[in-house]
């Protein structure tokens, strides 16, 4: 492998390293495999640019030209690029943009920022490519790679590591060694005295790599030994108010959706915490982390702005007529797994005791518990008192209409809102007489067998996503939780989303672990009296509703008295059940599933799909076909002429054979041919540099060079055997082809770089190859014919003819 293309490679490696820091950005991961693929390609296409005779300049611009067709191909979905699809792409572009402002780390991949992660990733390619390789200054190369690590790492916060900062300096060092390599290796032999044993290796020595391995490690070790300041330029913290009974700014920009969402996608079994609950029914008890009550069309989130300090005791529930109720007692134990999170409590929570009650806030309207920063809960220890609200069924179908506050604030729905949303909400519950009957219409259809629990479908809980999902009918949690208050609203019914977890597994005794699998959202409605109730649309997940059907009289306050949650006639169905199987897993839907659980639980493949590999596997392809003209017609130079080397007509006193002075004349003619003179078989040598230098006007220096190569032609054709050329017919050819180039103009040059007329013969020898192939399968397919009709034939022949009376008659 030549030093250039060893620089390509060690640039490549050296952006795909620093690139790693950009991995926690995104939930997902496949689009650093698509930035790969680009980086190799952008790498190639340099590699082979960089090998034909193009100005240095044009390298970066060609692999610029070739990053805007593989995005435009990636991410507008079409191969020939133009207006539309230069506006598609826009159109993407500027929606990564907003999705940056929306979405907190990680974020979900949307196209548009994918777009964003991969067109950067390509740009620092490009970048290092040229300055390392084409301008070889790989020193310089250190700042876009530093640069595309500052920014990956700064944006992931606390999810970077100095892990991503080592691989990506490693790669730099690579980088720089190996250029350190060429240009020792072009010094000459290194000489370090005679008692050293290796004044003759001529190899480097080892000192350079020492400095740079201790340097990169002194820059990993040093920030574990120093003390940690904090001047002000970047603060992790919230910036909330601390003032006490006074707003705040919103306290930490976690997208509890997106965090849902990736979770959801990707399930684990790791405990994320666990607690002790004292109510009889604590293995039906929802861990509400808050709720999300702002719906612009985009995605549900907190429409609240504005938080204060955590109290003693919290606020009376919205819309509860009554808090006199009996309290549930739970003590909670977060693990370290839970890093980003709102504050898992039953609703609605009465108080809650944590240390360090400062890092904590409050937002009254959604009783959502928020931290003062991302890691604030991890390993935390907190108690929860919580109201025990059971409502009956038929005293939430007498519940009065909600207040015209609450209607406003939680009815409002987008003008775009698609149409289908209402309709089918209004066809669903067209017999029902009341909110409760209208919610639980949406209930039972939701977990009827029209609709299937997929974790593999798109995430996303705006306008586009719920319309996709009623036609469909295939989603998760957070499809059926949101299409469910959608509809809820356009039914005037007050509500909103809220996320948390599904009840804990039992571990003895009333202990329960909460894991990775039990993330969940569900819709939250809102009736006059009791405040906002749970529903759960989802089939095959959660716990059905308490609100029993027996009741026949209404009563004007919850009961005291703790009854069962008995199942709804139309909840999702049962799945078998076997001797493995308890109630609780039964009612989760897990049992009978384990097969299809795993699959869901896969974690997305980082290769990308097949789609996407096969359109880039098509642009590889497009790519060599135009480049194939060029490259062929370089590589038949380079062979013809030595490369520089002391092979035919090389720099230097070497005889040449007969051959090589033919592929010198050869070489000419194309290059001739190449910038608009044709060759003419007609004609000697003289003849035909005669002819060329009258077309071209060539100087005299170029003139005499075409010469002596066309008298050293006519010596091998014409001359008796034995004579011999020693003129360094490379140099002339390489004279000739200046003046060629000269008198052709910048129009002719890039014609005879991109598309040579002399790479017909490449066509030629194809279809030679073609026709004699097809000749050599003609006559080995009828030898094999004669050879097997050739008994046959011959046994006919010799078949006797029959004897009988026509015989007999013929005869006579």
């Amino acid at each position: 492998m030549t030093t250039r293309a060893k620089l390509t490679v060690y640039a490549a490696l050296a952006t795909a390293l620093a690139s790693l820091c950009m991995m926690p950005l995104l939930t997902t991961r496949s689009w650093l495999t698509h930035a790969v693929l680009v980086i190799i390609v952008l790498a190639a296409v340099g590699a082979g640019l960089r090998r034909s005779p193009v100005y240095r300049w044009t390298v970066p611009v060609g692999q610029l030209l070739v990053l805007l067709l593989l995005m435009i191909i990636g991410f507008a979905g079409t191969v020939v690029p133009g207006p539309a699809s230069l506006r598609v792409l826009d159109h993407v572009f500027a929606s990564g943009l907003d999705d940056i402002q929306q979405y907190a780390i990680p974020a979900p991949p949307t196209a548009g920022l994918r777009l964003i992660l991969v067109a950067a990733v390509g740009l620092v390619a490009v970048v290092v490519d040229t300055v390392a390789v084409t301008y070889r200054r790989s020193a310089l190369a250190g700042l876009p790679l530093l640069a595309l690590y500052s920014v990956g790492n700064g944006v992931a916060g606390d999810h970077g590591s100095w892990f991503w900062f080592a691989v990506a300096a490693a790669g730099y060092l690579l980088l720089l060694f190996a250029e350190g390599q060429d240009r020792v290796s072009r010094w000459g032999r290194v000489f370090r005295g005679t008692n050293r044993g290796s004044a003759s290796s001529g190899q480097v020595s080892p000192g350079g790599r020492q400095v740079g391995v201790l340097a990169l490690a002194v820059a990993l070790l040093l920030p574990v030994v120093l003390p940690h300041w904090d001047l002000g330029l970047v603060h992790s913290g919230s910036g909330g108010s601390s003032g006490k009974g006074t707003g705040g700014s919103l306290a930490t920009s976690l997208d509890p959706l997106v965090s849902l969402e990736a979770a959801i996608t990707k399930p684990t079994d790791a405990e994320l915490l666990s607690y002790t609950l004292d109510g009889d029914l604590a293995d039906q008890v929802y861990l509400r982390t808050g709720s999300l009550d702002q719906f612009d069309g985009t995605s549900w989130r907190l429409g609240s702005t504005t938080v204060n300090d955590l109290p003693e005791s919290l606020p009376n529930p919205e819309g509860l007529r009554d808090a006199k109720l009996p309290r549930i007692e739970g003590d909670f134990q977060v693990s370290d797994r839970l890093e980003k999170s709102w504050l898992p409590m039953p609703y609605p929570a009465a108080s809650v005791q944590v240390p360090n009650r400062g890092e904590w806030k409050l937002d009254p309207v959604t009783r959502t518990v928020l931290p003062a920063n991302d890691k604030a809960i991890r390993g935390l220890r907190y108690h929860v008192s919580a109201l025990d609200l059971r409502p009956t069924a038929n005293e939430l179908r007498l519940a009065p209409s909600a207040p015209q506050d609450v209607r406003d604030r939680y009815l409002a729905v987008p003008s775009d809102l698609p149409a289908l949303v209402g309709e089918r909400a209004r066809e669903i519950t067209g017999n029902a007489q009341n909110d409760y009957d209208r919610a639980m219409a949406l209930v039972n259809w939701f977990t009827g067998p029209d609709f299937k629990y997929d974790t593999a479908v798109t995430p996303g809980t705006g306008n586009n996503a719920i319309e996709v999902f009623l036609r469909d009918r295939r989603g998760f949690c957070v499809h059926f939780a949101s299409t469910m208050a959608a509809m809820a609203r356009v039914l005037k019914i007050p509500a909103r989303v809220a996320v948390g977890f599904t009840p804990g597994d039992n571990k003895g005794g009333n202990v329960y672990s909460v894991t990775g699998r039990m993330y969940h959202a569900w819709p939250e409605l809102y009736f006059a009296g009791y405040g906002w109730m749970r529903f759960e649309p989802t089939p095959s997940r959660g716990i059905p509703t308490r609100y029993t059907e027996s009741s026949t009289a209404p009563t004007t306050a919850p009961t005291q008295h703790a009854t069962a949650a008995p199942q709804p006639t139309t909840a999702a169905p049962a799945p078998s059940a076997g001797s493995d199987c308890d109630a609780k897993q039964r009612q989760l839907g897990d049992c009978g599933s384990k097969g299809k659980t795993a699959a869901h639980a896969t974690e997305e493949s980082w290769l990308l799909s097949g789609q996407v590999l096969g359109t880039l596997a098509g642009v590889v392809v497009l790519i060599a076909l135009l480049l194939l003209p060029m490259l062929w017609r370089t590589a038949v130079r380079r062979r013809r002429l030595g490369g520089g080397r002391r092979r035919p007509g090389g720099p230097g006193p070497a005889d040449l054979t007969d051959a090589q002075v033919l592929a010198a004349w050869d070489e000419l003619v194309d290059s001739a041919w190449d910038l608009g003179i044709p060759p003419d078989e007609s004609r000697t040598p003289r003849s035909a540099v005669r002819r060329i230098s009258e077309k071209a006007a060539l100087d005299q220096d170029s003139a005499a060079a075409a010469g002596r190569l066309a008298l050293a032609t006519e010596r091998v054709l014409y001359a008796p055997p034995g004579q011999v050329t020693t003129a360094p017919l490379a140099a002339d050819v390489h004279a000739a082809r200046r003046g060629l180039r000269a008198s052709a103009g910048r129009a002719g040059r890039t014609r005879a770089l991109l598309l040579p007329p002399s790479s017909a013969q490449l066509w030629w020898r194809i279809s030679d190859a073609v026709r004699s192939a097809r000749a050599a399968v003609s006559t080995t397919v009828g030898r094999t014919v004669e050879a097997v009709s050739a008994p046959v034939r011959r046994v006919v022949t010799r078949r006797p003819k029959p004897a009988g009376p026509e015989s007999d008659t013929s005869e006579s």
